[in-house]
C-alpha cells in the first residue's frame, strides 16, 4: 500500500558512475539485495549516519573508511549495499564480516578495502551469510551500467518492506554549465529523524570540495530525512551518502552554492517524502506546518509531538476528525509558557482551534471532508515567534501492524 502514484523518473547518465546489482539470495531468492555503485577517483564523498547507539557493523565501517580515505587523500571507489541482513547487533563478528565484504569487493574490483564504504539493511540480530553475499559481487560487478534503467535497478535492489523504488533528480545551471543530481533512497518503516531506517544515495557530476560537501548534506538532510517520521523509531543502519564526481562545474561562490543547495534540497526533499508516501501500510501522506514559533526547534518539537501521536495517526487512517487529539498533542508538546489562546489549528482549509477551543465556524461535515483526502496539512500556528518547520508523516493501520508482526517470517 501506497499513497499516490510516483514512477521513477528517467535519470541521466554521470560521468564515472556506475551501478550494478545481483540477486545473492540473501533472505529471498530471486530479489535484487545486493548493489553496487562505482564512483570516479576524482569523488569526493560524504556522509552522514545514524544516531542509535546500537549502530550496525556496516554503519561502523563505512564511517571509518570514509576518514582514512579523508586523512590519506584518496577517494572511496564503491559504495556496496545488501539488504535482506542489517548484519546489526552482531558484535565482533558483524564487524569482521563488514570488513570482509569490503576486502572481497576490493579485490574483485582492484581497490584497496577502505576505498569500499558498506550497507546493510533487514533484520536484526542474525549474522551475514557471507557465503551467499560474496557470491553476488562478481554478478553486480559485470552488471555495471550508467544508464537510467541502472539506477531503477540499484533502487530496487537496496528495498525492505518497500513497495516501490525511490528516485529524484534535478538538473539545474551554474554559471555557463549544467550540474546534475540523482539519487535513490530506501525506507518505509522504523522510521524516525537521526536518520530514519532509510538509505540514501546521491551523486552530482559538480566539483565541491569536502568541507563544502559535508555542510550542504547535512543542512539539506535537516530540512528533508530528518523531518519525517512514519513510527518514531530511529534505527541502527541508517545513512545517507552524498557523492561529488568533479567531472563538471566547481561550486565554490556563495551564489553557485546557494543555487545547487536548493537543487540538491529538491532531490532531498523529493527522496524522504517519497519514504512517507510508501510507509508501511499508508493510506495517508500529511504534511504538519508549524508556524510562529520562538525557535525552529520548537516548531520542530511541536510538530513531531502531533506526527508521533498513535491517537492522532489512527484517526487520519479512519478518516475521522477528531480535533481533540491533535488540540491534546500540541498542549503536550515540550514548549515552555505557552498561552493556548494564541494557538491556531487549520486542517487543510478548515479552522479547527483558536482562541483556546474550538473554532465558532467549524463543521465536523468539512472536517470529515478533509480526514477523508489521501494528502492532508495539518497547520499550527503557535502565535510566539518567527520561526517555523515542517514534518512529513502517515497515518497507522492496520497493515502496519501486520507488516511488521511478519517481518521476520
Amino acid at each position: 500500500m501506497a499513497v499516490g502514484n510516483t514512477p521513477f523518473p528517467e535519470l541521466a547518465p554521470l560521468q564515472g558512475v556506475r551501478l550494478g546489482v545481483a540477486m545473492a539470495g540473501i533472505k529471498k531468492p530471486n530479489r535484487r539485495d545486493v548493489v553496487v555503485i562505482e564512483l570516479p577517483e576524482t569523488a569526493t564523498v560524504s556522509g552522514v549516519f545514524t544516531r542509535n547507539a546500537f549502530c550496525a557493523a556496516p554503519v561502523v565501517v563505512a564511517k571509518q573508511h570514509l576518514e582514512q580515505c579523508r586523512a590519506e587523500n584518496r577517494s572511496p571507489r564503491y559504495w556496496l549495499i545488501n539488504t535482506g541482513n542489517a548484519n546489526a547487533g552482531t558484535g565482533e563478528t558483524g564487524l569482521r564480516d563488514a570488513r570482509a565484504s569490503c576486502a572481497e569487493l576490493a579485490k574483485q574490483a582492484g581497490v584497496n578495502a577502505e576505498e569500499v564504504l558498506p550497507f546493510s539493511t533487514g533484520v536484526i540480530g542474525e549474522p551475514l551469510p557471507m557465503e551467499r553475499l560474496l557470491a553476488g559481487f562478481a554478478p553486480a560487478l559485470k552488471d555495471l551500467a550508467d544508464d537510467s534503467a541502472a539506477w531503477q535497478h540499484a533502487g530496487q535492489g537496496i528495498l525492505t518492506t518497500d513497495t516501490r523504488a525511490k528516485g529524484a533528480t534535478v538538473t539545474v545551471d551554474i554559471g555557463d554549465q549544467q550540474v546534475t543530481i540523482n539519487g535513490i533512497a530506501k525506507g518505509s518503516g522504523m522510521i524516525k529523524p537521526n536518520m530514519a531506517t532509510m538509505l540514501g544515495f546521491v551523486v552530482t557530476d559538480a566539483a565541491i570540495e569536502a568541507s563544502l560537501l559535508d555542510r550542504l548534506l547535512r543542512d539539506t538532510v535537516d530540512r528533508s530525512f530528518n523531518c519525517i517520521t512514519v513510527d518514531s523509531d530511529t534505527s541502527t543502519n541508517d545513512a545517507c551518502m552524498l557523492a561529488a564526481t568533479g567531472a563538471g562545474a566547481r561550486i565554490s561562490d556563495e551564489t553557485q552554492i546557494a543555487a545547487f543547495s536548493n537543487a540538491l534540497q529538491r532531490v532531498m526533499t523529493e527522496l524522504a517524502q517519497a519514504i512517507i508516501r510508501d510507509a508501511e501500510g499508508a493510506t495517508k501522506f500529511v504534511t504538519l506546518q508549524v508556524g510562529e514559533a520562538q525557535s525552529r526547534q520548537e516548531a520542530l518539537d511541536v510538530a513531531f509531538t502531533v506526527a508521533h501521536s498513535p491517537l492522532v495517526k489512527t484517526a487520519l487512517y479512519a478518516s475521522d476528525a477528531n480535533w481533540g487529539r491533535i488540540l491534546a498533542a500540541v498542549g503536550r508538546a515540550p514548549v515552555n509558557d505557552f498561552d493556548v489562546n494564541r494557538v491556531v489549528i487549520d486542517l487543510g482549509d478548515v479552522r479547527l482551534v483558536e482562541q483556546g477551543g474550538r473554532a465558532a465556524g467549524y463543521t465536523e461535515e468539512a472536517g470529515s471532508a478533509v480526514m477523508a483526502q489521501p494528502e492532508i496539512t495539518i497547520r499550527i500556528n503557535l502565535g510566539r515567534g518567527e520561526e517555523s518547520a515542517t514534518v512529513w508523516t502517515s497515518d497507522l493501520s492496520h497493515d502496519y501492524v501486520s507488516i511488521n508482526a511478519d517481518y521476520r517470517s
